[in-house]
């Protein structure tokens, strides 16, 4: 019985200089099952193998999509019976927004000595459960997507714009994401249509199952499980029509006085809290979204309705994670 199972992704691009660094770690602790995969099709594979040596905490090191087929994995194939180990992931992917919600903040392998240290102990202090996001067209015979995190609409392009035209420039992380937010605020502010600038959104439906349906253009959407939110928004807030349901949505019109509200609320930490126009704030069990073929990215990996067909946002059943700031 190994305390700690690591699954490694050696080709993300975080790996390329961390993971040496992790082999050495690993080689001199015996009490780490190391694994490692070089495709997301070898996870399924991977757990099988890792559920044997039945780890106390299972470790994932990769970027946005290892993190993502990982969840996806373990939640529908389980591999661990009805006790799967807590999850642990290090920050290692572009985003690290998972990683950041679990207290993993700062150098990978500092992370995964402190979680070498936690397993030896009583584990169970540190155990959060944290809901996923499963994401599916409405085919019962499909297996759902699940992750933590969904951008959409305006969001969903410039992730895509930052990915495929900033990030090749090699620039470092905060340099990369703040020129996304310039490019973003020139096409969205000004409506400027340019091949150097993220398109603009097209228009969609929104409806939270109970609570309505809501459509335009948005400049933002994010749909979340996540406790540690961004821009200053509380998930929890009272601006929310509905205080319950796992699943938390934040849209903003894409019009200039809407942004503008929106970028003062967040940067006093009050976005969410009461009504803003042109901000909708949500929380529901089941989000569906409709449009022209629209498109959202899930931790990382965008996903497209076929023609005539929506996204459907359900929550799972929580699922068990390793909180380093618990």
């Amino acid at each position: 019985m190994a305390k700690v199972a690591l699954l490694s992704n050696p080709l993300s691009t975080g790996n390329r200089s961390l993971l040496p660094r992790v082999r050495a770690f690993c080689a001199e602790n015996p009490d780490i099952f190391h694994y490692e995969v070089e495709h997301v099709d070898q996870i399924g594979e991977a757990l099988k193998t890792i559920a044997r040596v039945r780890p106390r905490i299972l470790v994932v090191n990769g970027g946005d999509g290892t993190v993502q087929a990982t969840l996806t994995e373990l939640y529908h194939g389980e591999h661990f019976g009805a006790t799967p180990p807590p999850v642990a992931v290090l920050p290692n992917g572009k985003t690290n927004l998972i990683a950041l919600d679990l207290g993993a903040v700062g150098d990978p392998l500092v992370a995964l000595q402190r979680i070498v240290a936690i397993a030896g102990e009583d584990v169970q202090p540190y155990v959060v459960a944290r809901e996923l996001i499963a994401l599916s067209n409405g085919d019962s015979n499909a297996r759902p997507v699940l992750g933590m995190f969904l951008g959409g609409a305006g969001l969903a392009d410039s992730m895509l714009y930052c990915r495929n035209k900033i990030y090749p420039l090699g620039l470092p992380n905060g340099v990369s994401h703040a020129l996304t937010a310039l490019a973003m605020v020139v096409s969205l502010f000004l409506g400027v249509r340019a091949a150097f600038l993220p398109p603009l959104p097209r228009p969609i439906s929104v409806s939270v199952v109970r609570q309505g349906v809501v459509r335009g253009v948005f400049a933002l959407l994010i749909v979340t499980t996540l406790h540690r939110l961004l821009l200053g928004w509380r998930g929890d807030s009272q601006g929310a029509r509905s205080s319950s349901g796992a699943l938390k949505l934040m849209m903003v019109d894409r019009n200039p006085l809407a942004l503008i509200g929106a970028t003062i609320a967040s940067l006093f930490g009050r976005l969410g809290d009461g009504v803003l126009r042109g901000v909708h704030v949500e929380r529901g069990d089941e989000i569906v979204i409709e449009g022209e073929r629209p498109s959202v990215i899930l931790d990382g990996e965008l996903f497209e309705a076929e023609e005539g067909k929506a996204i459907i946002l359900t929550p799972t059943a929580p699922v068990p994670f390793l909180s380093l700031a618990a």
